[in-house]
C-alpha cells in the first residue's frame, strides 16, 4: 500500500509538471516561431525579428506558419493592414487544424477600393463545416497603424477581439449538437493572398496591379496557449498555466457584453445567423442559443 501511494504521489507530481509545462509565452521573434509557409522572398522579417511584413505582387503572395500547434489558450497578433487601393487582397490571421475535417477560426480582411472601408470577415470551422460567416466594418483605419487581433480559444467559448473589444463569440454548445473546435490542436498562420474572384463586391473589383506591391505588416505578437504534445488531458485541464479554461473565461464579463452589442448594433454587416434566404429558413442551430 505504501508503494502504491508513492506511485500515486510520482504519477500526480508528473501530471502537474506536464501540465505546468503545456503552455508558452512566446519569445515575440518572428524567426524563432514561426516558419515561411510559401514565397521567402515575398517575406521581410526585421533585423531583431520583431516585425514582419509580407508582400503580394503579380508573382505570388506569401505565409508563414507557428512552429508549434495549439490546444486552447489566447493569441494576439498587432496588423498594419495594405494602405491604399487593395480591392481583390485579402490578409488571413488565423488557427487551423490543417485536417479533412478541420476545425479553423478565422479573422480575413477584405481589401476594397480607396476611399471604401475594409471589411473584417471571421469564420469558424468546427468538424470540417462552415458556413459561418460574419462581417463588420471596423470604426478606424487599419492601415494607419497597428491594431490588436486576438483570438481566445478555450472549452467554453471563442472569442475574436479587436483591442480588446469582442466582436465575435462562437460558444461550446456541443452537449446540444452544436460542433465545437475543442480535440483537434492547431496551429497559428498569417497569409496575404489574391482574393480578387471573391474578396471585394462579390469579385466586382479586381486588383489593379499597378497599386502594387501589396504590403501587409505584423508584429508585437504573443501566443499563450497550450503546446500540444500528443495527449490533450494536459491542454484540457484547469490549472494556473491554463488561465483560459478557468471559470473566469467561461463567458463575457459585463463590460465586454456592453462592447459586444456595441459593435455588432453599430458596424456589423452581415450575419450568418440572419441569413433566412441561404439557409432556406433552417438556420444553424447555434443561432438560436446564447451567444454568451
Amino acid at each position: 500500500m505504501k508503494y502504491l501511494r508513492s506511485f500515486l504521489v510520482i504519477v500526480s507530481v508528473l501530471n502537474l509538471v506536464c501540465v505546468s509545462f503545456s503552455s508558452v509565452v512566446s519569445t515575440g521573434n518572428f524567426n524563432k516561431d514561426f516558419f515561411v509557409m510559401w514565397s521567402p522572398d515575398h517575406v521581410n522579417t526585421s533585423a531583431d525579428g520583431r516585425t514582419r511584413s509580407m508582400v503580394l505582387d503579380q508573382e505570388s503572395g506569401a505565409g508563414f506558419s507557428s512552429n508549434d500547434m495549439f490546444l486552447f489558450g489566447q493569441i494576439d497578433m498587432k496588423i498594419k493592414l495594405i494602405s491604399g487601393h487593395s480591392a481583390g487582397t485579402v490578409v488571413a490571421f488565423y488557427l487551423t487544424s490543417d485536417q479533412p475535417n478541420r476545425d479553423e477560426i478565422d479573422f480575413e480582411f477584405l481589401g476594397n477600393v480607396s476611399g471604401q472601408p475594409y471589411i473584417l470577415q471571421t469564420n469558424v470551422y468546427a468538424d470540417g463545416f462552415d458556413n459561418r460567416e460574419e462581417r463588420i466594418y471596423l470604426w478606424f483605419d487599419p492601415t494607419q497603424d497597428f491594431h490588436n487581433y486576438s483570438i481566445l480559444w478555450n472549452l467554453h467559448q471563442i472569442v475574436f477581439f479587436v483591442d480588446s473589444i469582442p466582436i465575435r463569440t462562437y460558444r461550446n454548445h456541443a452537449d446540444k449538437g452544436v460542433a465545437f473546435p475543442r480535440w483537434q490542436p492547431m496551429g497559428v498562420k498569417a497569409t496575404l493572398w489574391n482574393g480578387d474572384s471573391w474578396a471585394t463586391r462579390g469579385g466586382h473589383d479586381k486588383i489593379d496591379w499597378s497599386k502594387g506591391p501589396f504590403v501587409a505588416s505584423f508584429g508585437d505578437y504573443k501566443m499563450d496557449a497550450c503546446v500540444w504534445k500528443g495527449n490533450p488531458r494536459f491542454c484540457r485541464a484547469e490549472s494556473p498555466t491554463n488561465w483560459w479554461n478557468n471559470e473566469d473565461f467561461s463567458s463575457l464579463t459585463s463590460t465586454q457584453r456592453r462592447w459586444f452589442k456595441w459593435v455588432r448594433r453599430y458596424h456589423m454587416i452581415y450575419d450568418y445567423c440572419q441569413d433566412n434566404a441561404r439557409f432556406q429558413n433552417n438556420l444553424p442551430k447555434e443561432c438560436s442559443l446564447p451567444k454568451y
